[in-house]
């Protein structure tokens, strides 16, 4: 069986890939993931925050220590909380790039490109195989306009292809009111990757303290869907590779995003479970299953559930949905 992909614009064994996560802050656990079959490995993410934090003592432009900003800027981990400095995490990468023999991804967490322009150069300098542009934000400014979202987003990816040769790798959330259009504009900004989708890890509430409360889950299988659905929207109709990631656990989820048209699956919830050597049972089962199928190429898999060639994909969801509703039987 034929399991290769490419990615990014590189041709990989198979599609598992280690998204980032705390594994990648470890020169030896770095050398498990390999080990255990991960095809290419995305580090952990450097702030935006932790950048100007450390390069002129403040927050989305704000000194945390001043009164007026305190409230709002102390759930933000001090600088020595972070696993490590910026000025360290090139180095770190660059000891990674020679502990390890498969693609090295940096990542960058942030809002703007302001702060990210010098950084985003050192990690190429290190010699970062890509950059993954992790854009996570939570707009909660009652006068900032989704047409503006959207342009600050694609102005970054216009700005940093500017700047860089590495590829881009975009990862974004699906809260979005026409995502497909989105996707469109990060495409013709030059990103060479979407990672569908970031993971919004949302605050519970402590009713004895009446505090929010930060809450850290493992995806599962029930959060898949999702990444399904815009796979199969998207598969074939923008040029950047389409990776997805959130809710692959087992695997039949990462058969199924292949299905639906995924170059690559970035998996890190299964592999916290179950140990690095779980890429290679990820890897083994996809191989079977094409076995099973006779299918001897990848490409014979991946799209082929997806709407590439449905007339009309807004009529095919609206009946699906309405399907949904009306397959429901009292008993």
């Amino acid at each position: 069986m034929m399991t290769s992909t490419s990615m990014l614009g590189f041709r990989l064994p198979h599609p598992y890939v280690a998204g980032a996560s705390p594994l990648g802050w470890n020169l030896d656990t770095v050398k498990r993931l390999e080990d255990g079959g991960c095809a290419a490995l995305v580090l952990p993410s450097l702030f935006e925050e932790q950048i100007t934090l450390a390069a002129e003592g403040r927050i989305r432009h704000r000194d945390p220590h001043d009164e007026e900003w305190q409230s709002g800027l102390k759930h933000f981990p001090a600088l020595e909380d972070y696993s490590l400095a910026p000025e360290q995490y090139a180095e770190h990468l660059s000891r990674v790039k020679r502990a390890v023999a498969i693609p090295v991804i940096g990542s960058l967490n942030g809002t703007t490109a302001e702060s990210w322009l010098a950084f985003s150069r050192l990690i190429e300098q290190a010699g970062a195989d890509a950059l993954e542009l992790n854009l996570y934000e939570v707009v909660t400014d009652l006068t900032m306009a989704g047409a503006a979202v959207e342009y600050q987003l694609t102005h970054v990816v216009k700005e940093l292809k500017q700047y860089l040769k590495i590829p881009i790798a975009v990862k974004v959330s699906p809260f979005f009111s026409a995502f497909a259009n989105l996707a469109g504009q990060l495409d013709k900004a030059g990103a060479d990757g979407i990672v569908l989708f970031n993971r919004f890890y949302q605050p519970d509430i402590d009713v004895t303290t009446m505090e929010p409360v930060p809450q850290v889950e493992l995806s599962t299988s029930a959060e898949l869907r999702l990444r399904l659905r815009w796979l199969a929207i998207l598969h074939g109709r923008v040029r950047p590779s389409l990776i997805a990631t959130g809710g692959v656990a087992t695997t039949d989820d990462g058969i199924k995003a292949l299905l639906a048209g995924a170059d690559a699956v970035q998996v890190v919830s299964a592999i916290l479970r179950h140990g690095p050597a779980y890429f290679t049972v990820l890897r083994e089962g996809l191989e079977r299953w094409m076995e099973r199928h006779q299918l001897q190429h990848l490409d014979d898999v991946r799209g082929r559930a997806s709407l590439k060639q449905t007339a009309d994909p807004a009529a095919f969801e609206r009946a699906n949905y309405i399907r949904v509703l009306q397959s429901w039987k009292t008993a």
